[in-house]
């Protein structure tokens, strides 16, 4: 009997042991796009940010090692149940591995519910709001590029300090506007300026002027712009109309991508000051990607800081698993090696990634150059100061994340 159930236990651990080593094996990867491919922040993500995703497989050199990657796209409309019944259909049916760029706080935060309950991967470039990484973190996500917190202790502090210290906010009402501006008011009151009121307008509008109107009324020095994409570049070339900037006020635009500057033209966006964490032109490493991507992209564009986060992500992802030795798609366990590994890409250099899921890296305040001033296509941006990793995003001393350990 004892001679049976030993050998009934050796058969099971080789068993075990065999299943463990064909998991670890696993070279099968799938990345989901989950981006905004139509509306107003498609030039922000959408196709760009899958060609930012193929480029980043076919530069980890894992396909010609025998791994097999797969990359898929989807739309969600901006809509959180457009988000999260896609992602569900990737992940029980398509078998995808990891979602990215995730444009759209209110669905990333959607989304991020259904990663964490499927133990998959979020990396999202996308979506800004920092209680991605604060009040509803997980651990199943990264949040790369950029988040409402850094985009409002960056601009909103500097532009106190530069004498603007009255504001009155344009607020998209929708999850990211409100964090937006929940962050830039703390930002801004704590560097001594004060807040004169704001006023919220629907996700993807056409008309500002009832917004702007009240915005001029308010006499406050900067009218702080705490929304995103075509609703960024529309209140901006209507303000211009109604004179806003010509009446003495300063417009902030506290989240704008070079996609934007694109839209309005050096006449309208000169001037403009705004944080971002990567442009093409900032050293010779992101020279070299810009150069390759916009051969292959629509209109010849450089990459946003958007699709510049999904292809630094996905390196980072991809040479996490090349140390793992296959793809566990154990997402926990996965997002936690990220973590302890350090990052370092052309795009973004050398950086970490906190408990909390927040990878931190430099933070670059730009201004918009005189037309006069640009020497060619692109040639938009002029560095007024840099904010140091350290210094870029949320302390974790402040962090109420429970990944964080006091």
């Amino acid at each position: 009997m004892k001679n049976t159930i030993s050998a009934l236990m050796l058969s099971t651990a080789l068993m075990i042991g065999a299943g463990t080593s064909a998991f670890a094996q696993d070279k099968t990867i799938k990345i989901g796009n989950l981006t905004d491919m139509s509306g107003l922040y498609a030039d922000v993500g959408g196709p760009g940010s899958t060609l930012a995703a193929q480029m980043a497989v076919e530069d980890s050199g894992l396909t010609k090692k025998g791994w097999k990657i797969d990359v898929i796209a989807a739309d969600h409309q901006n809509k959180p149940d457009v988000g999260t019944t896609t992602t569900r259909q990737w992940l029980d049916v398509e078998k995808v591995d990891v979602v990215v760029d995730v444009l759209n706080s209110g669905v990333a935060l959607a989304v991020k519910n259904v990663v964490t309950e499927k133990n998959a991967i979020m990396i999202n470039s996308g979506a800004a709001s920092s209680d991605l990484t604060n009040s509803q973190c997980s651990p199943n996500v990264v949040h790369w590029v950029y988040d409402t917190y850094m985009l409002a202790n960056s601009t909103g502090t500097a532009l106190v300090k530069a004498g603007g210290d009255s504001w009155f906010f344009l607020t998209a009402d929708y999850a990211f506007g409100a964090a937006l501006e929940r962050d830039t008011t703390t930002a801004v009151t704590k560097a001594g300026g004060k807040i004169l009121g704001s006023v919220k307008h629907p996700l993807n509008s056409s008309d500002f002027s009832s917004f702007l109107l009240q915005a001029q009324a308010s006499k406050a020095k900067i009218v702080g712009l705490a929304n995103a994409g075509g609703d960024t570049t529309n209140s901006i070339k209507q303000a211009a109309e109604f004179g806003i900037v010509k009446g003495g006020q300063r417009l902030a635009g506290l989240l704008m991508f070079i996609s934007d500057v694109n839209s309005l033209g050096l006449n309208v966006a000169q001037g403009l000051n705004f944080t971002e964490t990567f442009y093409w032109d900032l050293n010779d490493g992101t020279r070299a990607f810009s150069k390759r991507f916009s051969e292959r992209s629509k209109n010849k564009a450089p990459p946003t800081m958007v699709q510049a986060g999904v292809y630094s992500g996905l390196i980072h992802y991809f040479k996490t698993l090349e140390a793992m030795g296959g793809n566990s798609h154990d997402g926990a366990k996965i997002v936690a090696k990220m973590k302890e590994t350090p990052t370092d890409d052309p795009l973004f250099g050398k950086g970490s990634i906190q408990p909390n899921g927040r990878k931190i890296h430099p933070a670059y305040l730009f201004e918009v150059k005189k037309p006069s001033e640009s020497k060619g296509p692109w040639d938009y941006y002029k560095l007024v100061g840099t904010t140091p990793a350290e210094q870029a995003f949320r302390p974790l001393s402040e962090s109420v994340c429970p990944l964080v350990k006091k």
